[in-house]
């Protein structure tokens, strides 16, 4: 039995720190497994709004990144 690719889906927010300069932040990350990096990207998206309570990922962050989770040896 062929298992599915897992990924790992990083919620990054752009905010701005005391001294002005921003800094980006991973507000979640969360790991999928998924047939590939867009259907990944799309189950993170409802599970961050499940874990967050919002009805829409944007609203807590700005950007999403996906990333292979099993690197090959």
């Amino acid at each position: 039995v062929m298992k599915m690719p897992r990924y790992i889906v990083r919620f990054m927010k752009t905010v701005s720190g005391d001294n002005g300069r921003e800094a980006e932040i991973c507000q979640r990350f969360i790991e999928v497994d998924a047939p590939n990096q867009c259907s990944a990207a799309e189950l993170a998206k409802t599970k961050f709004c499940e874990a967050e309570r919002l009805k829409d990922w944007s609203i807590h962050a700005d950007r999403f990144c996906v990333l292979d989770a099993e690197f090959p040896s």
